[in-house]
């Protein structure tokens, strides 16, 4: 077992991982709005487990269910659930979303997910890393379909994506009256273009505002504004 990735109020293992912890998940983590008071959370791909933990630690009141389909990923999600000082409030299932859409009878007031984004043809000699970085894995078609079935009416759906994705995931989210109710862009660094979308959607049209986050300054060196919105949980910050 390789050493832990250590939050100020839990660790995480993830050597079983083919998706290690990075700065995606714990950003949307850390973003995900939380202002309607969210009693029941669902993380779709949990992976280690991350963004279920954070959300664990910012909505003391919530529950929070999570789903992995790759069954190493799934035990190690669940061990570290089960480490973490809010093992009483967090379960993952092994299964496909799909399957999932099809047994859930519950709906959710937030519901997370770091998709799989890579849509290029090939694919690597580790399955396992292909399965979680590939977005043949989940398509943002079966993503938003979800979403539409699993969301509370009053719930909010949160997410991080390409910047080259964007507008065909709102379109997709617009056919099933998913709105943009928050949008932040995200730079690595001042110079750099930018790479990824936090979006947050809910079926209630809200008025929103685009803002913008960058990660560094220069390598390591970490901006005022990524570290004000991760303090809770980097040991560093």
């Amino acid at each position: 077992m390789g050493k832990p990735f250590v939050f100020k109020q839990f660790s995480i293992q993830q050597d079983k991982c083919a998706m290690k912890i990075g700065t995606d998940g714990v950003l949307l983590g850390a973003w995900s709005e939380i202002n309607h008071d969210p009693k029941t959370i669902l993380d779709i791909g949990a992976g280690t487990g991350v963004i279920s933990l954070m959300l664990a630690q910012r909505v003391p009141q919530s529950f929070i269910e999570a789903i992995e389909i790759d069954s190493e990923a799934f035990e190690q999600c669940t061990e570290n659930f089960e480490n973490s000082p809010w093992a009483d409030r967090l379960f993952c299932y092994h299964a496909s979303l799909l399957e999932f859409v099809e047994e859930a009878e519950d709906k959710y007031d937030l519901i997370v997910c770091n998709p799989p984004f890579y849509s290029e043809d090939y694919k690597t000699n580790n399955k396992a890393r292909d399965l979680a970085r590939f977005s043949d894995a989940m398509p943002f078609e079966h993503l938003i379909y979800a979403v539409a079935r699993l969301l509370d009416d009053y719930g909010v759906f949160c997410t991080i994506i390409p910047f080259k994705e964007q507008n065909k995931f709102v379109e997709l989210a617009k056919q099933v009256n998913l709105q943009i109710t928050k949008h932040t862009l995200v730079r690595g660094n001042k110079d750099s273009e930018i790479k990824r979308s936090l979006l947050s959607f809910s079926f209630r049209p809200l008025p929103h505002k685009i803002s913008e986050i960058t990660i560094e300054n220069k390598r390591h060196q970490y901006t005022s504004e990524y570290m004000e919105l991760t303090k809770e949980f980097y040991l560093k910050m």
